[in-house]
């Protein structure tokens, strides 16, 4: 397989609906700047885009095009906060920090939209709301918590009962859900490249097939090696998350890859556009192992969840995925497949995002925890700001250094035995309620 093949685009309804990608030549020779960043996903992009905007100099080395990875494949969900409530994050971090932590997450959503309308990114935004669906009884109490804990802070944010999540959802499946109105839904692919664009129009160099394969101190800088050029920049970020593999290898092991499948269908006849989601929510569940869905604007009735260990286009490995859509939207069961596609999301042991401390003038980010488009554009905006000579005091997180994960390396099989076990009680709690 050529280097070409190995980084080409997956097939997928975001690249196949996403407006022309700009070109990026490969980097050639060397190149010094103020600033060189590692990814073109959505953190590397808002990072060369704010560090642009602030007036440094920056080149951006990408190993394919930007969105080839994840930021190009998820289900485009801009959802508000992190996995843990706000309650649990001050309890964990301190008054201070944990607050400072709800505020940075919460208003992520923010971000993104302003962005969007700020750069003119035609990527089919929507801001209608986030819905998040309960399965089950067990999960009823923890979310209506988690909807007390938002009022408190001053969010619009509703409990929804059996009916009204029914009539925002199309579905009878679920027992109750909440409504965040911070949340919204863009197609993803779409969003990636019109940071790059924003970025290069800021005055950001990004270069295309570019991959990274040695980062090394340089005098007072670091240099940064791709196979046809260089960069030597007086700071390095490295944004490849999920991605990461071998660059920086304990960096790498600080997350546990796993992959998120994807279905979509052909645009569904009009009178089931009219009952499923007929708002343009972006909905996903209280799961262990959450499905999570939206229609897209031809009316493509899109399916999501955890899939297998590795990324895949084989059509047996989704089978879980077209059942859950069968049993969700029993309407929509026998509408036609028409995309299969999967991409990596980052876990954490503690579910929360990090900025690592990696050297002298080198940062990393990552560890989204399936919630990457809110908070890898705010984290990447975080990024900048270190690099702009921001000191910890000043964010929201404060830089630490990579944490390797004991026994990285039997991450596949406990992994998928985890998968199985957590889908077993998904099931055996949905019987139940």
């Amino acid at each position: 397989m050529t280097a070409s093949q190995q980084h080409a685009l997956p097939e997928s309804l975001w690249a196949a609906t996403a407006p022309p990608a700009a070109s990026f030549a490969p980097l050639e020779g060397e190149r010094s700047a103020d600033l060189c960043v590692v990814g073109g996903g959505f953190t590397g992009l808002s990072a060369a885009l704010h560090a642009a905007e602030a007036g440094a100099d920056v080149v951006l080395v990408e190993a394919a095009e930007p969105g080839w990875g994840a930021s190009g494949r998820n289900g485009g969900q801009v959802i508000p906060g992190l996995k843990l409530d706000p309650d649990d994050l001050e309890r964990r971090l301190g008054t201070d920090r944990g607050e400072a932590l709800v505020d940075f997450a919460g208003s992520a959503p923010d971000l993104v939209f302003e962005l969007i309308a700020r750069h003119g990114i035609e990527c089919s935004a929507r801001r209608e709301g986030w819905i998040h669906a309960v399965h089950a009884s067990p999960a009823l109490a923890g979310e209506e918590e988690r909807v007390r804990q938002w009022r408190e802070r001053g969010v619009e944010i509703d409990m929804l009962d059996r009916d009204q999540v029914a009539a925002l959802l199309g579905t009878e499946a679920y027992l109750a859900g909440s409504l965040d109105r911070r949340g919204g839904w863009l197609q993803p692919l779409a969003y990636a490249r019109g940071l790059a664009c924003a970025a290069e129009l800021c005055g950001a160099q990004l270069h295309a097939e570019s991959p990274a394969t040695r980062i090394e101190r340089s005098g007072g800088g670091w240099r940064v090696s791709t196979p046809r050029g260089v960069v030597v920049a007086r700071q390095v970020l490295i944004c490849t998350n999920a991605y990461t593999d071998a660059l920086w290898p304990r960096l790498g092991r600080s997350f546990v890859p796993i992959s998120s499948y994807q279905v979509a269908t052909s645009p569904l006849p009009e009178k089931l556009r009219t009952r499923i989601l007929p708002k343009g929510h972006a909905a996903s569940d209280t799961r262990r192992l959450l499905k999570y869905f939206c229609l897209d604007p031809a009316g493509r009735l899109v399916m999501g969840g955890r899939g297998r260990f590795r990324e895949t286009g084989k059509r047996a490995l989704y089978r879980h995925i077209v059942a859950s859509l069968g049993q969700l939207f029993p309407d929509a069961r026998d509408a036609t497949l028409e995309f299969y596609w999967s991409g990596r999301v980052a876990l954490t042991l503690d579910s929360l995002p990090s900025i690592f401390e990696l050297g002298p003038g080198f940062w990393g980010g990552g560890g989204y925890n399936g919630r990457g488009v809110a908070m890898a554009t705010a984290v990447g905006r975080l990024l900048a700001r270190c690099a702009g000579g921001e000191v910890a005091e000043g964010l929201p997180f404060r830089p630490v250094a990579p944490r390797p994960i004991p026994l990285h390396g039997f991450r596949r099989p406990a992994i998928e035995l985890a998968v199985v076990w957590k889908r077993l009680l998904d099931g055996w709690e949905t019987r139940r309620r």
